[in-house]
């Protein structure tokens, strides 16, 4: 599923802080746009996004609101994180297990020695490695299990039962934004949430940012409207992503409901283009999409991997952030606009300093 890299990326590349605290007067539509329309490639602020767009055109957005996934825990001896990824069907949740790793961040989990064992009879999983019955003392009062892995694919994610507290109220109120070691340091929840999320039933969210929705403000999306941009709300829960060895994403919670499937099928019927803001809503369109490119309101689990081999059926442009040449993300793009416009589009950002990652700079694949 991995794709050759491309192009380095310079490790002076990435977006240490967000733009707005990069400077006086800066908002957060305040990054750069590189524009790819197939292998020709423009320079543009974010701001001229409305001028970019048409009227008639529709944009893809996510709902969902970003959790402050982040939990420091004990495991023994042992200091943890633990990134609470998604919530399961059973109450369970989808967890990885990281090591602080002296900067405020965290590492991949090594051979973390002195783990308890749980001691009570019935805990799944326990021929499934040697994390298997992992017990993790949170704070509150709660404590965890760690119970079997997520996927054959591997033993990062788990399964994990928590009691003496629900894990939304656990997060509120202890939990922290999880980042990684490009950042500069600790962020506050509301400089992850996008002006689309809305907050769900549940208290369930994304583990992490649909950062492609990031730099939208307000005005600008009131500037879009009033050219005749119309939107689309979908949501999909997004989950622990691999910062080390960039897996295809893991099933995913997702709901298309019926208005927006309405409108994209108008849209598509006219003369407008369906363009997804974010990996993650390309993910929940095309799941919500019949082999004949009609999207009718679903909702659940998706465990769909875009690649150039599926191809999209619905999505016909795509906002994103810039990814690293390993990321499987790139395979969808590849979908989208092809392997030429994303090699292309990689190399003019390289050359001409664009900034990575959730707080950098954003392309814009069109037709």
């Amino acid at each position: 599923m991995t794709r050759a890299p491309a192009v380095g990326i310079p490790e002076e590349l990435s977006a240490r802080v967000p733009v707005e605290q990069r400077g006086p007067g800066l908002d957060r539509d305040g990054v750069r746009l590189l524009v790819s329309r197939g292998t020709e490639v423009s320079h543009h602020a974010f701001g001229e996004l409305p001028g970019l767009l048409r009227a008639g055109d529709l944009l893809v957005v996510n709902t969902s609101p970003t959790l402050a996934a982040a939990v420091d825990g004990r495991a023994g001896h042992a200091r943890v994180v633990v990134h609470f990824s998604t919530r399961g069907d059973d109450g369970r949740w989808a967890v990885e297990l990281r090591e602080p790793d002296g900067r405020g961040t965290t590492r991949a989990r090594g051979a973390v020695t002195g783990l308890p064992r749980a001691r009570a009879e019935g805990v799944r999983g326990r021929g499934c490695g040697g994390l298997a019955g992992t017990r993790v003392r949170l704070p509150g009062g709660a404590r965890m299990v760690l119970e079997e892995p997520l996927s054959a694919r591997g033993e990062r994610l788990w399964w994990a039962r928590v009691s003496g507290v629900a894990v939304p109220a656990l997060l509120r109120e202890h939990g922290r934004p999880i980042r990684y070691s490009y950042t500069e340091r600790d962020q506050p929840l509301s400089v992850y949430q996008t002006v689309f999320a809305l907050p769900s039933d549940d208290g369930t969210g994304s583990a992490e940012m649909p950062s492609a929705a990031r730099p939208f403000t307000a005005r600008l999306v009131a500037e879009l409207v009033s050219r005749g941009v119309q939107f689309a709300p979908v949501r999909l829960h997004t989950g622990v992503a691999s910062a080390e060895s960039h897996e295809p994403p893991y099933p995913e919670r997702f709901a298309v409901p019926d208005a927006s499937a309405r409108l994209i099928n108008a849209v598509r019927a006219g003369d407008g283009r369906v363009v997804a803001v974010g990996t993650t809503a390309v993910r929940a369109v095309e799941s919500a999409a019949g082999d004949d490119g009609v999207v009718r309101a679903r909702a659940g689990w998706t465990d769909l991997v875009v690649t150039p081999e599926r191809g999209v059926r619905v999505v016909e442009g795509l906002l994103t952030g810039l990814h690293e040449p390993e990321a499987s993300h790139l395979l969808m793009l590849e979908a989208v606009a092809g392997r030429a416009a994303v090699d292309r589009g990689y190399e003019a950002a390289v050359r001409d300093r664009y900034l990575w990652h959730e707080f950098g700079d954003v392309h814009l694949l069109l037709p």
